[in-house]
């Protein structure tokens, strides 16, 4: 009996579109009878417009990353030129994070606990401003400047001092996983108290009595919103900072991550380490 063609070439199912459907892979058969979506993959990444001209290497990392950033920022409107956007975090998902705001034409300030990134921030990123977020005279004097903010910070952390620096309805999307819940406050989220501002030698605080802030997450994109991400990359040219390594270099490489000792992803060359072997 003739197969069908789902049984022949069956479809499975991956993250939802923008448009609310599922998207589908086109599993087909390898040689040796396996089912894979490589093919899918390979055909995703080297479309006219997107990654056919570009160091794959760099790219690599934006099938992760960089659709997770990316879908992000589109599906919360956070792309549209002239807004105010803080990055919370520079490392992987961060730089990639400030390389598509600056290239939707969008202010960018990272938030970091690391002064030391604030010149790497500036000179390799371009960003418009750096906060460090353990100086309260900082984090006070931005509260209630930003449109939205992209968390990638994947450890427990305050929430409290990120929703401060939102304008009313402003968006705090987190994209890092901690392990560990994070604590969420309610109120700052219903009320925006702006900072107190002197007049004379009189100070008063303005209140406003509407915060309709949201925070919400966010995690990879469908297959239609990762083609639009590889198209966008291509025109603008962003690709992630990595450092290519040799597989019998992995094993330092793990020693490395745990003093966090990259910038900003880990790329294994396995093509020529394949030839050297």
């Amino acid at each position: 009996m003739a197969k069908s063609p789902e049984e022949q070439h069956p479809f499975g199912w991956a993250a939802r579109d923008t448009s609310g459907e599922l998207s589908p892979f086109k599993f087909s058969r390898t040689a040796t009878g396996d089912w894979c979506f490589i093919d899918q993959i390979r055909k995703l990444c080297h479309t006219q417009a997107g990654f056919k001209n570009m160091p794959l290497d760099g790219c690599a990392p934006l099938l992760c990353d960089g659709i997770t950033t990316y879908s992000a920022l589109r599906h919360f409107g956070l792309d549209k030129a002239g807004l105010h956007l803080g990055v919370v975090g520079l490392g992987g998902l961060g730089q990639t994070a400030v390389k598509f705001v600056k290239a939707f034409g969008v202010k960018a300030t990272v938030i970091s606990t690391s002064p030391g990134k604030r010149q790497e921030a500036a000179e390799r990123l371009g960003v418009d401003s750096f906060l460090v977020s353990r100086d309260p005279d900082q984090m006070q004097d931005a509260m209630g400047i930003m449109d939205g903010i992209i968390d990638t910070i994947s450890e427990a952390h305050p929430l409290l001092q990120l929703i401060g620096l939102l304008k009313s309805h402003g968006k705090l999307v987190v994209v890092g996983a901690p392990l560990k819940p994070l604590e969420l406050p309610v109120f700052p989220l219903l009320v925006e108290h702006k900072k107190k501002n002197v007049v004379g030698l009189m100070w008063y605080e303005k209140r406003i009595t509407t915060g309709r802030k949201i925070v919400a997450g966010t995690c990879i994109g469908g297959i239609k919103e990762t083609q639009e991400m590889i198209d966008f990359t291509a025109k603008h040219n962003i690709t992630a900072d990595i450092e290519l390594i040799p597989m019998d270099y992995v094993n330092t490489v793990m020693e490395r991550l745990v003093k966090a000792d990259v910038r900003y992803r880990f790329v294994v060359d396995i093509g020529n380490t394949l030839k050297a072997a």
